[in-house]
């Protein structure tokens, strides 16, 4: 998650009556954690708190998702990402997102977020292009998004690949600007929908993200009962932290660190998770399979 411009994790302690207590994890700083207990669904949110999963069923270590198939329909019943939460009263943006290589897309955030929306996703640069209710917003995404033929999903390994070769702020803002003069003057803009005159915004040096990109590095692995991190923070984007560690830098996607009981290793514990290498950059193609 972020906060603040700051990405952050959230933790449920046993004694929080389902509250998350959240550690930002800015750029530098050490990261240490060993897991101690099995993973198991993290339940669902409603109304602002989280509703334990009631039988706390076990889950596999390398499903990115952090719910078990009951709590996921739960979820999927009252969802804005799958249409069925379409009473919600805040405004909504519509948003155009540079992924560099992998693409713009378009996509819906609630005003009120501000750019979390484009930080969680790693988007490298976002602009602002519309304003409007949750239906209005929605509708518009996909009459947009076909008129101008961009996709409203991009995988995260499309976006990891994107990472080795980033671009400069300068061809992303230019970019941007081109698709949103494209948005704003298309006849198949909603009625509706209110039209944004912003500024595109980088978001690359939040990240730690150089125009050289992140090149060398290796992925954790879906951990195990018994596994220490241990490591420095060079890099976070999206869902994913870099980490730099006596084995070179390491991408931890904190998507596989969901469910598990973690706590803080003893001083100077050593890393003793394991790594592989990060997965082939992908052709281009339709692959979609990602929800952002």
């Amino acid at each position: 998650m972020w906060t603040d411009q700051a990405p952050a994790l959230a933790w449920l302690r046993p004694d929080a009556a389902g509250d998350d207590v959240v550690s930002v994890l800015p750029l530098g700083a050490p990261l240490a954690f060993q897991v101690v207990e099995p993973r198991v669904c993290t339940g669902v949110w409603r109304a602002g708190r989280r509703l334990p999963c009631p039988t706390h069923a076990p889950l596999p270590a390398d499903m990115r998702g952090a719910r078990c198939a009951g709590c996921s329909a739960m979820d999927r019943s009252s969802s804005i990402a799958t249409d069925t939460r379409l009473d919600d009263p805040r405004p909504f943006a519509v948003y155009l997102a540079h992924h560099g290589d992998a693409g713009i897309k378009i996509g819906i955030t609630a005003v009120e977020r501000g750019t979390s929306r484009l930080l969680e996703q790693g988007a490298f640069a976002s602009v602002i292009i519309g304003h409007g209710a949750l239906t209005t917003a929605r509708r518009s995404e996909t009459v947009l998004g076909r008129a101008l033929g961009l996709p409203e999903r991009i995988t995260a390994r499309a976006k990891r690949a994107a990472r080795r070769a980033p671009g400069t702020a300068e061809q992303r803002t230019s970019a941007l600007r081109e698709t949103r003069e494209q948005a704003l003057t298309n006849p198949a803009w909603p009625d509706t929908l209110h039209r944004i005159h912003a500024s595109a915004l980088d978001h690359t040096t939040t990240y730690g993200l150089s125009d050289t990109g992140i090149a060398d590095h290796r992925e954790l692995a879906p951990p195990t009962v018994g596994d220490t991190v241990t490591g420095r923070i060079r890099h976070a984007i999206g869902c994913d932290i870099y980490v730099e560690t006596p084995l070179g830098l390491v991408l931890v996607d904190t998507r596989l660190l969901a469910g598990w009981g973690l706590t803080t290793p003893e001083p100077d514990s050593p890393f003793t998770a394991a790594l592989r290498e990060p997965e082939p950059t992908p052709q281009k193609g339709p692959e979609t399979d990602a929800l952002f």
